[in-house]
């Protein structure tokens, strides 16, 4: 049987490239994004204006149809605010 971290059901960008998760299971976990702004594909998001536009559709956050973050890495890298975890 194959583990499957929860996914994100919502977002709010806190600043300082901060984002609170809400995953399913009402869990609820901060990450924070500035280890990921040296990747080139991250690089809109360096813009606290588009980094404020996140949102999580279909499990995942998305900014866009190119920038996305995968809900397993958010999710084990989060700091847990709330929840089972």
């Amino acid at each position: 049987m194959m583990f499957m971290n929860p996914r994100a059901i919502e977002v709010k960008y806190l600043g300082d490239y901060q984002l609170l998760i809400t995953f399913t299971k009402k869990e609820v976990k901060q990450f924070d994004l500035k280890s990921y702004l040296h990747f080139p594909v991250y690089e809109p998001p360096k813009d606290e204006s588009f980094c404020k536009r996140v949102k999580a559709v279909d499990g995942i956050l998305l900014w866009n149809e190119y920038i996305d973050l995968d809900p397993d890495t958010v999710y084990l890298e989060g700091k847990t605010i709330n929840g089972n975890a």
